[in-house]
């Protein structure tokens, strides 16, 4: 997993711009802030997800704190709603989802701050 970075910008990236700081094609990206406007909801911690990453576990620090996410084309991040791909789940395509608390989990719910597990492939 690469090193956690930020995002001075705070404005999403393009799916098809995902790319390391080597210029390695990232899977998705997913940002621990979100703002009320969406030129801004990728702003703050961001963790990069390489192809075919796995993390049943996330790191204490970013479990239940995503809040915004880019997938890159070609490529789906399915998220779990419990350590150890336990409870809800969902699978994210190509795209941005800038405020995770638009997104349903269930009746009442919604994902943001919820993601705790998740593995992401690229065909």
């Amino acid at each position: 997993m690469e090193k956690l970075r930020h995002n001075a910008s705070k404005e999403c990236p393009a799916p098809a711009d995902l790319k390391d700081i080597n210029g390695t094609k990232l899977c998705a990206q997913l940002y621990a802030d979100a703002s009320p406007y969406y030129d801004q909801c990728c702003g703050g911690r961001v963790l990069p997800v390489p192809p075919g990453t796995d993390m049943p576990y996330l790191p204490r620090d970013w479990n239940d704190r995503v809040s915004s996410l880019v997938v890159a084309p070609r490529c789906e991040l399915t998220v779990w709603s419990r350590r150890g791909k336990e409870g809800s789940t969902k699978r994210f395509s190509a795209g941005v989802v800038y405020r995770l608390q638009e997104v349903r989990k269930g009746l009442l719910g919604d994902w943001d701050d919820s993601i705790s597990a998740f593995y992401c492939k690229c065909s």
